[in-house]
């Protein structure tokens, strides 16, 4: 338990903090989650917003990102070559 009134405000914060990177975390992994499952035009757009928010906010690094847009573009072409 904090002992400074300073330490409880901090608590506080990072409490408030990590319930939201949690909630950003989750909607980006669950765009992700639909668009791998049926990669679709509207679903890869959707999961490419919500890297980029994720990527922006430093929930994720850019670079992985940029990797996973990548993959899901190669995903959507290799089903549309079929």
């Amino acid at each position: 338990m904090p002992i400074t009134h300073s330490a409880s405000k901090k608590l506080k914060q990072d409490k408030k903090r990590r319930a939201q990177n949690l909630k950003g975390l989750a909607s980006f992994k669950a765009a992700l989650r639909t668009a791998r499952l049926t990669p679709t035009p509207k679903n890869l757009s959707q999961a490419f917003s919500q890297l980029d928010q994720a990527a922006k906010k430093h929930l994720i690094h850019k670079n992985k990102a940029a990797r996973l847009k990548s993959k899901l573009s190669s995903k959507l072409k290799d089903q549309k070559s079929k």
